[in-house]
């Protein structure tokens, strides 16, 4: 079985027992609050102002509360709520977990259970039954009281209660006229639930808090929802029954002392019987004493204690004699009916009015009134004395209440606001945000002032009028701080408002503002700046971005006056709201002015912009024609070099007749190469006019003036070369007789193993040519060899070196005297050769060779600079050792 415990930690976890709660707690409410005219409708919403709450505790405990606050800030609705929670609090109820500010928010689960907590103070706690009390105490007496009826075993507030047989047993035992329990099923528990508590409703003034449905339809009611229907069962039974029981126990006061007999009468000068008259009348005459009921208060604690020490010399000087009469009067009424009895008459028999039960009753009234005069006596004192505290506690409470207002109204009415800035202002707001909690903190006090104004009231002070006023002037001022509150706290909210927008305002103007500056600032740098260009594309570019940029002028336009009217717009605020701003943007230091003047002149560098380009575009036409004229006639000449070029490589390698007859025709071509040279200088003169016009670049032609001229010069250099080459093989045929089959030859081995076909073969080519031709080579000896044909290790051998290679190898024998004679054909029959002479007639390596071994000639004959080539003959055939 799951502990009770948990049912109640885990009491708002089930929808349906909220919903059971709700309508039971809603329903005990109104069944207390319809006492005062009112009822709630939705119980987390209606008690969170705490005002319909305070109403509720006042009903039921028939106790003054504090006067509640009639404001609808969230601040007034806690004080509520709080005064009410202290009221519960000060009955003895520890609040666990249930705070002010929930019921404030509606929080379902803490009004419930604040609820809840109420019901079992006020409605459970004070049941009482066999020394059992509160929630055993009411289980005890549904035992007892259901007890007698079958079918009803009351064990629990939960499902003991489902089948509305224990309801209705409650009422049959009380009002058995209402219910024939003799026709209740225990299977039919819709009916029963529904006969008990329409019954209830009907009859008992008992409201219908729950539906049948609410706990037939749950597999376990809610229990605080039952405890609650019950408890207003067993108030409106025990209720019914003490009022029976209080009027069974009224006394019944007899008509005569003794019992009727036959009415003697006694002589009326018996002494006995005249004594016994008058002393009953002048006893009970003088029991009835009026001043003992005469309670009208006195307004001093003085008068007050004399009234008490006049009734206690009452007691002490003046009743003692009267018991005494009392007592005398009852010895004398039973003489008279012992004599009477001992002379065998009747029994004496007063008159109405005048039998001794009549004076014991006097008596018994007469104790009863010197009671409740003391009691009164005791009790004002108290109340005096409890006056006396409550005025000088209110006194002291109004003079610290009226010291802290000192100076509050002045301070409230400031307008320093108005000449505040933004953080001045928040710093304002801190400091009425503190005093309004100081204010909502003196909120007690004045509640306590009023609060006990209105008990001194209630216990009829004296001076009640002086407190009213001053309780009044008091309330009176409080409303006022209140109100002036409220309006400083709106206008300095509004100050704030107004400064916060102008504060965005600012930073919005300074945000916009830069950018713009800055882009102006650009602009101007821009449209001032010296471009340089070289092309009319260039220029073209330009002059495209600069009319874009003009393009965006209208934009900027608006982003000017954008800018300007959020500065407007500050403006407008301060002149309408006349609030002081002091200094400037504290964002930035650019103001509207200076946008102006900046933007003033953007518009004045625009058009100056606009000549400038149209200047630099009509000279960039001027260089474009100056590039075109030299693009086309570089685009001709270049590649007529280049052909050139390729052709006399061609000649050089191609055998095409007799060594004369390639000559020949080098010599002519030479002649047209030079014929060309008009047309080079006219491109020198266009180049000229480029460079006056400082044109760096041309994109018609990838042929520079220097590319030309290296071209040209090496065009020249190798018609040169190579005429010299023919004429060089010319010799070397000559000298050594060979013929023009073997040249051949020698050119068509040469031309098989120039692969990259440039007339010189690489040393690697060289080498598979002497292995085609059946040499045998090491390394050493292809070294050997290479010094021979590459003297300046060049890595390379040329025609003529590869023709005297093959001449030396394929002659029979080589003398001196052959080469000799060759040397002396190329000095002219002279003795000696000249420097000059050999690199003109022979290959640049070959000449340098010879240079660089020849001796200088020592001949009469000689000259400066004369090389001795016979020496050299001599040595390079092993006759000397040269």
């Amino acid at each position: 079985m799951v502990p009770e415990d948990d049912w109640d930690r885990d009491l708002l976890l089930d929808p349906a027992w909220e919903k059971q709660q709700r309508k039971t707690f809603t329903a005990w409410c109104n069944s207390h609050l319809r006492k005062t005219g009112t009822q709630i409708e939705n119980i987390e919403e209606d008690f969170r102002d705490g005002l319909k709450l305070m109403l509720l505790l006042e009903v039921i405990s028939g106790e003054r509360l504090a006067k509640p606050e009639r404001g609808k800030m969230r601040v007034h609705k806690i004080s509520n709520v709080n005064k009410a929670l202290n009221f519960i609090a000060s009955k003895g109820v520890k609040l666990v977990s249930i705070g002010a500010e929930e019921i404030v928010d509606g929080n379902a689960k803490m009004t419930l259970g604040m609820i809840w907590t109420i019901i079992l103070r006020f409605a459970i706690q004070d049941i009482s039954v066999e020394e059992t009390s509160a929630k055993e105490g009411l289980l005890l007496w549904c035992q007892r009281k259901t007890a007698p009826y079958k079918n009803v075993n009351i064990q629990n507030f939960h499902i003991s209660w489902k089948d509305g047989l224990g309801f209705c047993a409650l009422i049959h035992r009380h009002r058995p006229e209402l219910i024939d329990y003799g026709k209740l099923r225990k299977d039919d528990p819709m009916t029963n639930l529904n006969t008990a508590f329409d019954v209830a409703e009907k009859y008992l003034d008992i409201p219908k808090m729950l539906d049948a449905e609410d706990i037939v339809g749950t597999a376990r009611p809610d229990e605080k929802a039952i405890m609650t229907y019950v408890s207003s069962f067993y108030h409106a039974f025990s209720g019914a029954q003490k009022v029976s029981k209080d009027a069974e126990l009224l006394p019944s006061f007899p008509t005569s002392f003794l019992p009727s007999l036959p009415s003697l009468v006694l002589p009326p000068n018996d002494p006995l019987l005249s004594s016994r008259s008058h002393c009953v009348f002048s006893m009970v005459h003088q029991i009835t004493i009026p001043w003992l009921e005469n309670r009208l208060p006195e307004n001093t604690m003085q008068a007050m204690q004399q009234k008490l020490e006049d009734f206690r010399d009452y007691r002490r000087l003046h009743k003692p004699p009267k018991v005494q009469e009392k007592c005398q009067l009852e010895i004398n009424f039973n003489t008279l009916q012992t004599k009477l009895r001992l002379s065998n008459r009747p029994a004496f028999m007063p008159s109405e009015g005048k039998m001794v039960s009549d004076i014991n009753n006097a008596w018994g009234n007469l104790e009863g009134a010197e009671k409740g005069y003391e009691e009164w006596l005791l009790n004002e004192i108290r109340r005096l004395e409890r006056l006396d505290h409550l005025a000088e506690k209110f006194r002291q409470k109004a003079a610290i209440h009226e010291a802290w207002t000192e100076g509050k109204e002045e301070m409230l009415q400031k307008k320093d606001y108005e000449t505040a800035s933004l953080s001045e202002i928040k710093a304002l707001l801190k400091k009425h945000e503190a005093f309004e909690s100081d204010l909502a903190a003196h909120q007690d006090r004045v509640e306590q002032i009023a609060a006990i104004a209105q008990e001194l009231n209630e216990l009829d002070y004296y001076d009640s009028p002086s407190v009213n006023a001053r309780c009044q002037k008091i309330c009176d001022q409080w409303d006022g701080l209140g109100g002036m509150t409220q309006k400083r706290s709106e206008a300095l909210q509004r100050t704030e408002k107004l400064l916060e927008t102008i504060d965005q305002l600012y930073l919005e103007f300074a945000k916009r503002a830069a950018p713009f500056n800055n882009w102006m600032e650009g602009a101007m740098e821009d449209l001032q700046d010296t471009f340089i260009v070289h092309t009319i594309e260039e220029i073209k570019g330009l002059s495209t971005a600069h009319e874009q940029f003009k393009a965006t002028l209208p934009d900027a336009d608006k982003e000017r006056l954008a800018i300007l009217g959020i500065q407007n717009e500050i403006a407008k605020i301060v002149q309408t709201y006349h609030v002081n701003i002091a200094g400037s943007n504290p964002y930035t230091t650019i103001t509207p002015q200076e946008i102006n003047a900046k933007w003033d002149k953007v518009k004045q560098l625009v058009p100056q912009r606009d000549q400038a380009l149209i200047e630099e575009h009509t000279k960039q036409q001027n260089n474009e024609r100056l590039r075109v004229q030299f693009a086309n006639q570089a685009n001709i000449i270049g590649p007529w070099i280049q052909t050139k070029m390729g052709e006399i490589g061609r000649i050089s390698i191609e055998m095409h007749g007799t060594l004369e007859d390639q000559l020949t025709n080098l010599r002519q071509y030479e002649k047209s190469i030079v014929n060309y040279k008009p047309k080079i200088d006219q491109l020198e003169g266009d180049h000229q006019l480029i460079q006056e016009a400082l044109i760096f670049d041309n994109k018609h032609t990838k042929y520079t003036m220097e590319h030309i001229r290296v071209g040209w010069e090496q065009l020249l250099t190798t018609i040169a070369r190579t005429i010299n080459e023919i004429e060089n093989q010319i010799l070397t045929r000559d000298a050594k007789g060979i013929s023009q089959e073997q040249l051949n030859e020698f050119r068509a081995s040469f031309n098989h193993f120039d692969r990259k076909r440039t007339g010189i073969m690489e040393a690697e080519d060289f080498k598979t040519c002497l292995i085609s031709m059946g040499y045998n080579l090491g390394e050493n000896e292809f070294a050997r060899i290479m010094s021979i044909v590459d003297p300046n290790r060049m890595g390379s051998v040329t025609f003529q070196a590869f023709i005297d290679f093959m001449s030396r190898e394929t002659a029979d024998t080589d003398t001196a005297d052959q080469v000799m004679a060759s040397f002396k054909i190329l000095a002219g029959d002279k003795n000696y050769i000249l420097a000059d002479e050999l690199r003109r007639e022979l290959p640049p390596d070959q000449a340098d060779y010879c240079i660089a071994r020849m001796a200088p000639y020592t001949g009469p004959d000689g000259v400066p600079g004369a090389l001795d080539y016979m020496s050299f003959s001599t040595a390079l055939y092993g006759e000397s050792d040269l």
